[in-house]
Order: structure tokens, then C-alpha cells, then sequence
């Protein structure tokens, strides 16, 4: 899986964090809600307009990503 095709960055969008696919919800709210101890599947419940995929993308983009401010 190519994280680049699920996560985009818009200048004007959450202040031009990485987002998913052009959503307001950003890589780092994914990886806090991962933090906190909330399961991929609660995440998929309490919004499902995401998908196993995107939350597999923040992961993968975390990872290659890691030394900057995500």
C-alpha cells in the first residue's frame, strides 16, 4: 500500500497538516485516537467514512515520517 495515494496535504486545510484523502481529519488524530486505546475498529465505528486502509496509511505515514511534526 502506497500511503501517498490515501494522505494529502492542502496549505489551506487543518492548517496543512496531513489529512485523509482530502478530509479534515489528520494523520494525527488517527494516531492519538490509536494512543488513547481506542481499537481500528472502535476508530471505524465512531467514523465510518474511514476505512482499515486509511488507518493503515497514518501508520505507514507515521513510520517514514517520524521525525517530523506530524
Amino acid at each position: 500500500m502506497n500511503y501517498r495515494d490515501i494522505i494529502t496535504i492542502e496549505p489551506g486545510k487543518r492548517g496543512g497538516k496531513p489529512c485523509i484523502r482530502g478530509m479534515r481529519i489528520t494523520v494525527f488524530d488517527v494516531l492519538d485516537y490509536l494512543a488513547s486505546g481506542m481499537t481500528v475498529d472502535e476508530i471505524l465505528d465512531d467514523f465510518p467514512y474511514l476505512t482499515e486502509t486509511d488507518i493503515r496509511a497514518c501508520l505507514a505515514y507515521a513510520n517514514e515520517n517520524s521525525t517530523t511534526n506530524l
